[in-house]
């Protein structure tokens, strides 16, 4: 029970607040904008309601869903060769497979 607690918290804080710390310390001036950019790129999620089940606590998001596999993650990467807004969906979609991969990696089950 206590590893399922933190493995939560780790996963959700990732997702939701610590998106603030990487836009107010590298996108100061419009860190709010910056910031709902960043949670906007969650909607790479609908990929899961392709699945069935839609969710399964012992199967890994990436390399399953199409927005998460090998292919969809080296797009996010270029990415980061763009400016402006472009770059910012990337920092945040490749921070959400970051955050997926540690889910599901360095926790238990």
């Amino acid at each position: 029970m206590d590893c399922f607690f933190w493995k939560t918290f780790t996963h959700y804080f990732l997702h939701f607040v610590f998106p603030v710390f990487i836009a107010l310390i590298f996108y100061r001036k419009n860190w709010k904008k910056v910031y709902f950019i960043l949670l906007a790129t969650m909607l790479v999620d609908l990929d899961h309601l392709f699945a069935n089940p839609i969710f399964d606590p012992n199967r890994g998001s990436i390399g399953f869903h199409f927005l998460h596999s090998y292919y969809a993650i080296a797009v996010y990467f270029l990415m980061l060769f763009f400016k402006g807004n472009i770059k910012i969906i990337g920092i945040g979609l490749l921070f959400h497979m970051l955050t997926d991969f540690q889910d599901f990696h360095l926790w238990c089950h």
